[in-house]
C-alpha cells in the first residue's frame, strides 16, 4: 500500500463556510464592583486565577505531548501502535471515571489535598512509563496512574474553585481566563519535550515532565483561599449530593450537555494523539506535527478566553453549538483539501481557537443551572462523557490505522460527531433548576 493512500481523502465535501472567529482584546477587571478602596494588582482572586492557570498549564501541557511518543515507543521499544494508543486512550477513560470522585473530594475537603495527591500520582505514572520495558507497564503508568493524576489537577477541581470566587456575571470570564492561562503549557511543553527527546531520549523527557508535576503539587493551597478572597459560599441548607445528582439526571438540558460533551473529547483526543503521525504519512516536513500541536495551544489561549467572554454575554449553549459547527467545517475542509505547511498552520490556528473553549462554557452552564455548591461533582459527571469520547478518539485512531492503513474513517467520524453535537446544544434549556436549597452563589464581601 502506497504512503499516498494512507493520506487519502474521504467522501466528505465541505459542509459549511467557515465562520469568522471573534477575538476580543478587551480586558475585564476582576475586582469587587462595589469596593471604593484601592485594590492591589495581585489580589487574592488574581492569585487563585494564576494558581489555577499554572496547574492546568502543567497537567494539560504534559498530556498534549503524548502524541510525540508514539513513534519512539514503537520504533525504540518495538511496541505496536495500537498498544501505545491504548495506553494514551486509557488515561482519558480513567480520567473520566475518576473525575466525579476527584470533584466531590475537592468540594468536600478542598483543592489542596486533591491537587497534591494528583500531581504526585501523575509524576509516578510518567516515571513508570519512562522505564517501562513492556506494554503492560506502559499501560499502568501512562494509562492508569496518569489518568488518576490528571483528574485531580485539571478542570473538575480547578474550575469549580475559581467559579466559587467569582460573581455569577463574571464567572464565565474568570473560568475562561484560567483556561486561557492553562493553555500556556500546551504552547511551551511540546517544543520543550521535542527538544529533550531528540537530544537526550524519551526517558529523560518523561522524567523532566514528572519533576515538573511535582513542582505544582503545593499550588492547590492557593485555590482554597476563597475565604480570604472576600467571598463566602452559603452552604447552609444545601441539598445532599444524592438529591443533586438525581435532579441533574432528570434535567433534559444536563443530559443533552453531557451527550454533546462526548464529541469534544472524541475530536480533541484523536487530533492530539494522531495528527503528528498523520502529517508524516502525508509527506509533511519532520517536526511539523509538533509545531501544529504547539500552535493549537497558542491559539487556544485566545480561544478559551474569548469563549469565556462570549459565554458572559450570550447564551452559553448557543455559543457551544456554533463552536461545534465551526470545528466540523474546519476538520472536514482540512481533510479533503490538499496538504501544505500553510494549510496545517491554518488548521491548527482555527482548532486552537475552538480547542478548550467548550470547558468554561460547559462548566459555566452547569453552574448557571445548578449553582456552585456541587459544581465539581456535577461537572465531573458531565466530563465523564467527554473522556469516554477521548478514549475512543485516541484508541480507535490507532486501531483503525492498524486495520486499514489509513485514518480516513476517523476523520469522517470527527466531522459527523461535531454536527450531531451542535444539534444537541442549541435546544438546551438553560434556566435555573428549581432547587433553591442548591443555590450557593458567592457573596461578595
Amino acid at each position: 500500500m502506497s504512503r499516498a493512500h494512507l493520506c487519502s481523502k474521504s467522501f466528505l465535501l465541505p459542509l459549511l463556510t467557515l465562520a469568522a472567529t471573534m477575538v476580543s482584546k478587551e480586558i475585564r477587571t476582576m475586582s469587587t464592583a462595589n469596593s471604593k478602596r484601592f485594590t492591589p494588582a495581585f489580589n487574592p482572586s488574581t492569585l487563585i486565577i494564576l494558581a489555577g492557570a499554572l496547574i492546568l498549564s502543567a497537567a494539560l501541557g504534559i498530556r498534549q505531548t503524548f502524541g510525540l511518543f508514539i513513534g519512539p515507543f514503537s520504533f525504540d521499544r518495538g511496541l505496536p501502535v495500537t498498544q501505545i494508543a491504548f495506553a494514551i486512550a486509557l488515561h482519558n477513560l480513567v480520567w473520566g471515571f475518576a473525575q466525579p470522585f476527584a470533584g466531590a473530594a475537592a468540594d468536600r475537603y478542598g483543592s489542596a489535598p486533591v491537587v497534591a495527591f494528583g500531581a504526585t500520582t501523575f509524576a509516578a505514572g510518567l516515571g513508570l512509563a519512562a522505564v517501562a520495558p513492556n506494554g503492560a507497564l506502559l499501560v499502568v503508568g501512562m494509562g492508569l496512574l496518569v489518568g488518576i493524576g490528571v483528574s485531580c489537577t485539571t478542570f473538575g477541581v480547578v474550575l469549580p474553585a475559581v467559579g466559587r470566587t467569582a460573581s455569577p456575571e463574571k464567572r464565565s470570564v474568570a473560568m475562561g481566563l484560567v483556561s486561557a492561562g492553562g493553555s500556556a503549557g500546551q504552547v511551551l511543553m511540546v517544543p520543550l519535550v521535542q527538544g529533550i527527546r531528540l537530544s537526550s531520549g524519551i526517558v529523560a523527557s518523561l522524567f523532566a515532565l514528572a519533576f515538573l508535576m511535582l513542582l505544582i503539587a503545593p499550588l492547590g493551597i492557593v485555590l482554597d483561599r476563597r475565604g480570604q478572597a472576600g467571598t463566602t459560599v452559603a452552604q447552609a441548607g444545601a441539598a445532599p449530593l444524592r438529591q443533586v445528582l438525581a435532579q441533574a439526571s432528570r434535567h433534559r438540558g444536563y443530559r443533552l450537555l453531557t451527550l454533546g460533551f462526548f464529541t469534544c473529547g472524541f475530536q480533541l483526543a484523536f487530533i492530539a494523539t494522531h495528527l503528528p503521525e498523520y502529517l508524516s504519512l502525508c509527506h509533511m516536513p519532520v517536526g511539523l506535527g509538533a509545531t501544529a500541536l504547539a500552535l493549537i495551544g497558542l491559539f487556544n489561549m485566545a480561544g478559551s478566553w474569548t469563549c469565556g467572554w462570549l459565554g458572559g454575554r450570550f447564551r452559553q449553549h448557543h455559543v457551544l453549538g456554533w463552536l461545534y459547527l465551526i470545528r466540523s467545517v474546519t476538520i472536514g475542509a482540512f481533510f479533503v483539501l490538499p496538504k501544505s505547511a500553510a494549510s496545517v498552520v491554518m488548521f491548527a490556528a482555527v482548532m486552537g481557537l475552538t480547542w478548550l473553549g467548550t470547558v468554561p462554557l460547559t462548566s459555566g452552564l452547569v453552574a448557571k443551572v445548578f449553582g456552585t455548591r456541587h459544581l465539581g461533582t456535577l461537572f465531573g459527571v458531565c466530563f465523564l462523557s467527554h473522556q469516554i469520547g477521548s478514549f475512543l478518539g485516541a484508541w480507535l485512531g490507532g486501531l483503525v490505522f492498524d486495520l486499514t492503513g489509513s485514518y480516513s474513517l476517523l476523520w469522517d467520524a470527527t466531522v459527523v460527531a461535531g454536527l450531531i453535537a451542535a444539534m444537541l446544544h442549541f435546544p438546551i434549556d438553560d434556566t435555573s433548576a428549581n432547587m433553591p436549597a442548591l443555590r450557593s452563589e458567592p457573596v461578595n464581601a
